[in-house]
């Protein structure tokens, strides 16, 4: 999520109730029915709990989406942006229904700490209108999704911080080889009283096949994480093929308080913030209209 900044924009909120003020008489005012003045709203693509997404929004966002795509050379499908973009869309919407449930609502001095920062950052107000229009934003709208997405982040930095900062977690090294008979050879010296740490050097000379701590759901080998925790202190696996090859893993020791690495606080800060939108929104009435 970027972290944008806006322009205030009440000097224009006021040239425009000007002009609206100045092309009608009284006359004209008395002359028209009421139900042509009734404003009607924009046409939506998405609507999250009532609130809407509108057309014009999501397609901009779409673009910016195309932009980043051409400079990072990923060629997307146009269903996978639209994909990218609802589910983008969407959940900075219910994060945002989230912080406003907690209480939390965007302080008027907080966009403008934002808006002097980014003009400041970008050289002034007239580079700054010129980063609108290349971003595909326009200030009304800018400022709108700054809203947004400070609440989001808001919700977010909540979330995240909730998460355990210690886990229960397993000190591993593993030996790792290609192919079975290997495999199965190292085994029957490990069974015959080798030490497993030599014989890990002996294939891992850099690392010695150490996994460091990890906690549960890290690994990306499922096997060899539940091959890990299923042992106590000193303890070794036997073979587990995976589609990496084929590993003998040995806990070197356990802990339930162990501190997390910083990789591992963010996978779980992560999961723990997708669980949430998941939870959101399968409880949420999202109507896609688009």
């Amino acid at each position: 999520m970027k972290n944008h900044k806006l322009i205030l924009i009440s000097i224009l909120l006021i040239a425009v109730v000007s002009a609206c003020s100045a092309g009608h008489s009284d006359q004209a005012q008395t002359d028209i029915p009421q139900a042509t003045v009734t404003p009607t709203e924009e046409p939506m693509a998405v609507r999250v709990n009532g609130t809407g997404i509108t057309i014009v929004e999501f397609q901009n966002e779409q673009l910016r989406l195309q932009d980043a795509n051409t400079v990072l050379n990923e060629g997307l499908s146009e269903s996978e942006q639209m994909d990218l973009v609802l589910s983008e869309l969407v959940g900075q919407v219910l994060l945002a229904q989230g912080a406003a449930q907690e209480g939390y609502s965007v302080d008027g001095g907080d966009l403008q700490a934002h808006i002097d920062g980014l003009i400041a950052d970008v050289g002034g107000s007239d580079q700054f209108m010129n980063w609108l229009q290349t971003n595909h934003y326009d200030e009304m709208g800018f400022r709108a999704t700054l809203s947004r997405q400070l609440a989001a982040a808001w919700m977010r930095d909540k979330i995240t911080a909730a998460v355990p900062t210690t886990a229960t977690q397993v000190h591993a090294r593993q030996i790792l080889v290609s192919d079975r008979a290997t495999a199965d050879s190292i085994y029957q010296q490990l069974q015959a009283g080798t030490d497993f740490a030599t014989l890990a050097a002996t294939y891992d000379p850099t690392t010695s096949g150490d996994l460091g701590w990890f906690p549960r759901d890290y690994l990306y080998q499922q096997a060899v994480e539940d091959a890990a925790f299923s042992l106590s202190a000193g303890q070794y696996s036997a073979v587990i093929e995976t589609d990496y090859g084929y590993h003998i893993v040995q806990v070197i020791e356990r802990s339930d308080t162990q501190p997390l690495s910083t990789d591992a606080l963010h996978m779980l800060q992560e999961r723990a913030l997708q669980d949430w939108l998941d939870a959101r929104w399968a409880a949420s009435t999202i109507d896609v209209l688009i």
